[in-house]
């Protein structure tokens, strides 16, 4: 390996153990309590290290937030360009939407759960929206072929106002189960998949 690759890679390391500590101290103690100090201590690096890779923390959470929607767009994406039947599709899309926020509490907890501070900054907001509604747009698509298809009760014919329901919905119980971990829970498979029939239920064509 020459010696430019090797600079590279540990660049490279370097960038993203940035990116973890700071997506931890931004879910532990919140975006204000969070500081380039504080994010620079957690990996034994000095300050200005930190100011080679991102020009201030609101680019530290914009990055986290694209990074964190992307992983989300993959998932949800595939269901969308999928051929199956639309229903079957936005059942998957509603299982798939949970397990991912289960799956990545701290991601999920960026994107939804910790972020209403960063949400003033104009750059965490630009790519929150941009890239936000690049997943919802998925949910979107799968929600107007069930329209179209006719899948759905008939008066549901807003398909925006279908999305943003089923969305509200999974973002429930995700959040749930994140956060109220004390709770006495039923199983949690059980409980999702329960959650997500009867979701399906309330919108689907008797």
């Amino acid at each position: 390996m020459t010696v430019s690759r090797r600079r590279q890679r540990y660049r490279e390391s370097l960038r993203q153990e940035i990116l973890d500590a700071a997506r931890a101290l931004f879910v532990e103690s919140g975006y204000e309590a969070t500081s380039i100090r504080r994010i620079a201590e957690r990996i034994g690096a000095s300050s200005g290290i930190l100011y080679h890779y991102f020009e201030d923390k609101p680019a530290i959470m914009a990055q986290l937030v694209a990074e964190a929607f992307a992983k989300l767009s993959q998932r949800m994406g595939s269901i969308a360009r999928d051929a199956a039947p639309p229903l079957d599709s936005l059942r998957r899309a509603a299982l798939t939407y949970i397990h991912f926020a289960l799956e990545n509490p701290h991601h999920y907890a960026v994107l939804f759960l910790k972020n209403e501070a960063s949400m003033a900054e104009p750059v965490i907001r630009d790519v929150f929206l941009r890239d936000g509604m690049q997943s919802f747009g998925c949910l979107l698509r799968i929600t107007r072929a069930c329209i179209e298809a006719g899948v759905l009760r008939p008066e549901l014919t807003d398909e925006n106002e279908v999305a943003q329901s089923l969305w509200a919905g999974v973002h429930g119980i995700a959040a749930l189960l994140i956060t109220c971990s004390a709770f006495p829970f039923v199983e949690q498979t059980r409980l999702v998949d329960r959650h997500v029939d009867i979701l399906i239920a309330g919108v689907k064509r008797t």
